[in-house]
C-alpha cells in the first residue's frame, strides 16, 4: 500500500515537472547508450576510412565522418560510457570523501571543525578546481583513474560543506540526544541517526555535481588530457574538429549537442528533487 502511494506521488511530480521528467529520459536514453554502445553504434567509433573523411550527414553516416573518416555517430554514443563513467566515479568519491570529513568536522566541532574547515576545506577552495585537475593530470599523466582522481581532489569540498552544515543543524536534536544517553557510539549516531535526516540536500547536490562532472571531463578531454586516443570521449571530440569548425561544423555539433543535453538533463533532476524532496514545495504544488 505504502509503495503504491509512493508510485502515485511520484507519477503526480513527474507530471507536475515536466522539464524533470524529461531530464530523467534523457538521462536513461545516455545510460541505455553507454550500457548497449556495442550494439547500438553502426560502426566501430576507431574505423579509420580516409576516403569518406568529412562527409556530411547522411543516410549512410547519420551524424557524418571525422577527419579519419570515423563515424560520428558511433563516436558520440561510445562517448557517453566515458562521460557516465567519470561522472558516476568522480561524484561517487567526492560524496564518499565528503560526507565522512563533513560528518566528523560537523559532529566534533572544536578544534577538528577549525582544522577540517578553516585549513583544509578552504585551503582546497582557495585552488580552483579545474586548474589543480589540470596540474595533477599533466603531473602524473592522461589516464582514466588519474582523470577520475583529479576531478575528485577539488570536488569533495562541496559536499563536506553542505554535509557539515547539515550535521551542525540537526546533531544537538532531541533523537540524537537519546541515542546518545542509551549508550550508542559515535559512528552509529551519525550513520544510523544523523545522515538518514541529512541526507535529502546531499542527493540533490550530487544530481547537480553530476553535471559539473561530466563538463569537467569534457573540458579535461578537450584539452588533452582525458583519456589516450583512440578512445570515444566529447571533449575530445569537439578538440579534433575545432580546426574544421567553418568546412565541416557537424565535427563539433553533435558532440557539443551531447554536452549540453546531459549537462542541462542533471540540472533538471537535481531542480526537480529539490522541489519533490521538500515537504513546502510539495504542499504547494499539491503533492
Amino acid at each position: 500500500m505504502a509503495s503504491a502511494l509512493q508510485f502515485v506521488t511520484l507519477r503526480r511530480a513527474a507530471g507536475h515537472n515536466l522539464l524533470a521528467t524529461a531530464g530523467a529520459m534523457m538521462i536513461v536514453a545516455f545510460v541505455s547508450c553507454a550500457i548497449f554502445a556495442p550494439w547500438l553504434a553502426p560502426q566501430d567509433p576507431a574505423y579509420i576510412d580516409l576516403a569518406s573523411r568529412l562527409m556530411g550527414p547522411s543516410a549512410a553516416h547519420w551524424f557524418g565522418t571525422d577527419e579519419l573518416g570515423r563515424d560520428i555517430l558511433s563516436r558520440v554514443i561510445y562517448g557517453a560510457r566515458i562521460s557516465m563513467l567519470v561522472g558516476t566515479c568522480v561524484v561517487a568519491t567526492s560524496l564518499t570523501f565528503g560526507l565522512i570529513l563533513g560528518s566528523i568536522a560537523g559532529y566534533y566541532g572544536g578544534f577538528v571543525d577549525r582544522f577540517l574547515n578553516v585549513i583544509v576545506m578552504n585551503a582546497f577552495m582557495s585552488f580552483p578546481g579545474i586548474l589543480l585537475a589540470i596540474a595533477f593530470v599533466a603531473f602524473l599523466g592522461p589516464g582514466l583513474f588519474n582523470l577520475v582522481l583529479a576531478l575528485s581532489i577539488g570536488g569533495w569540498v562541496g559536499y563536506a560543506r553542505l554535509v557539515r552544515a547539515q550535521v551542525l543543524a540537526v546533531h544537538e536534536r532531541e533523537f540524537v540526544e537519546a541515542a546518545r544517553a542509551l549508550g550508542a557510539s559515535d559512528v552509529r549516531i551519525i550513520v544510523r541517526h544523523i545522515l538518514p535526516n541529512i541526507i535529502q540536500p546531499v542527493i540533490v547536490q550530487a544530481a547537480i555535481g553530476m553535471a559539473g562532472a561530466i563538463l569537467a571531463e569534457a573540458t579535461m578531454s578537450f584539452l588533452g588530457l582525458g583519456v589516450p586516443p583512440p578512445t570515444a570521449s566529447w571533449g575530445s571530440m569537439l578538440n579534433d574538429g575545432r580546426s574544421h569548425l567553418f568546412d565541416a561544423p557537424h565535427l563539433v555539433l553533435f558532440p557539443a549537442a551531447a554536452v549540453m543535453l546531459a549537462v542541462l538533463s542533471f540540472n533538471f533532476i537535481g531542480d526537480g528533487l529539490r522541489d519533490y524532496l521538500d515537504p513546502r514545495s510539495r504542499i504547494e504544488a499539491g503533492l
